[in-house]
């Protein structure tokens, strides 16, 4: 099993889930693929692996240590980017749209899809693939590489860290420069100055 550490360097294994906040207060999950970049202020973190286990239990809401999960936001949740290997069997975005929106009802179960719309989270997915041009997110015209993170899913009522336990908020990476709502690019190798500091009450 990988361990998380100072030492860890993304690669072929565990899909690891981890926490951000932009500028602004918004939150983001931050899916890395396996092949994206984590800030090192979270992997300093004494075992962050346990941690970010709990802060995931909680999103699930399948946590026994938190009880207590905010009011369902009601909102929607709007396709941005998405990736070209994972919907590679789909022939337009209209397509991806009318399946995001059959899964992301805000009345509906708890998935990823419908996290932006139950929980008020911004959805990022890092770039995945084993060569490069393999996968891309579409709606991009820019470049961008293997473990970059894309803009995948959006909420249209915001979390903030009101929603998050005190006891989790320490374990959330924030951005003083980003703004979830017009950055849809976040570039790996830049993943420690873009994300400098945890957050602190």
């Amino acid at each position: 099993m990988m361990t998380l550490d100072k030492y860890w360097k993304p690669g072929f294994g565990e899909l690891i889930t981890w926490f951000a906040m932009d500028k602004y207060g918004a939150i983001a999950v931050m899916v890395n693929n396996c092949f994206g970049a984590l800030p090192s202020v979270l992997l300093g973190i004494s075992d962050v692996d346990r941690d970010l286990d709990r802060f995931n239990e909680f999103m699930w809401e399948e946590s026994t240590e938190f009880s207590r999960y905010p009011e369902n936001k009601k909102g929607v949740a709007f396709l941005d980017l998405y990736s070209a290997y994972a919907y590679r069997h789909t022939a337009s975005r209209q397509e991806v749209e009318s399946w995001i929106a059959a899964r992301s009802m805000f009345d509906g179960k708890l998935t990823e899809y419908s996290l932006p719309s139950i929980k008020g989270y911004y959805v990022f997915h890092g770039v995945e693939g084993t060569m490069p041009g393999e996968d891309f997110p579409v709606g991009y015209d820019g470049v961008s590489v293997t473990g970059d993170y894309f803009r995948y899913l959006m909420p249209s009522v915001f979390a903030g860290i009101e929603d998050i336990p005190v006891g989790l908020r320490s374990l959330i990476a924030v951005s003083d420069s980003l703004d979830f709502s017009k950055d849809a690019i976040i570039c790996s190798d830049h993943i420690d100055y873009l994300f400098t500091h945890l957050f602190a009450e």
